[in-house]
């Protein structure tokens, strides 16, 4: 069975935000929202720092506290590579999903309902990749099958050292930071 991840290259990032702006245009979310950012992590002491810039978004986790606190069942994984999506029209706006999610990956859509990133399921279905990875000017995004020994994803992280979001919440992030 097929498990979607994305992999971004940190060396690569610019930070230019044109995957934001994919997202915001193929997703038609709400001016003032986002389904994904840019964050700038700087580490170290001077003289001697360390400069991350990594584009950040829902990690469709293997074990989402999303999922499991939503009364309605409106947030789910989707049978399509592990995805964790939101039924909108089942979603009460209760915001227990938000309240859970260790990486601040949802809001509350001006429509009601809790929105957030979707891996764009909707061009994945179709063979085609995420919006943000479509357009990344420096190819420091790839998206993938990690289940697939050869897949571009699974070979990466392979040969590199990576992180993950807050490993320590349990939830099993499916987006990977190339080092």
């Amino acid at each position: 069975m097929a498990r979607f991840v994305m992999v971004i290259d940190t060396k690569k990032c610019v930070g230019c935000m044109d995957c934001v702006v994919a997202c915001k245009t193929e997703n038609d979310v709400p001016e003032g929202f986002n389904r994904d950012w840019i964050v700038q992590d700087v580490n170290g002491k001077f003289p001697s720092l360390n400069m991350e810039i990594r584009s950040e978004r829902c990690n469709h986790c293997d074990n989402p506290p999303c999922v499991t606190c939503c009364p309605t069942g409106a947030s789910h994984v989707h049978d399509l590579g592990g995805v964790v999506l939101v039924e909108y029209n089942e979603c009460i706006g209760c915001k227990a999903c938000i309240a859970s999610c260790p990486y601040d990956a949802r809001f509350v859509n001006p429509e009601g309902y809790a929105d957030k990133c979707t891996f764009c399921i909707h061009r994945v279905e179709k063979g085609e990749d995420p919006a943000c990875v479509s357009v990344c000017p420096t190819h420091c995004m790839y998206f993938g099958d990690i289940e697939d020994p050869n897949s571009k994803v699974s070979l990466l992280l392979k040969q590199r050292k990576y992180h993950n979001l807050k490993p320590e919440a349990g939830t099993k992030p499916h987006i990977y930071y190339l080092v």
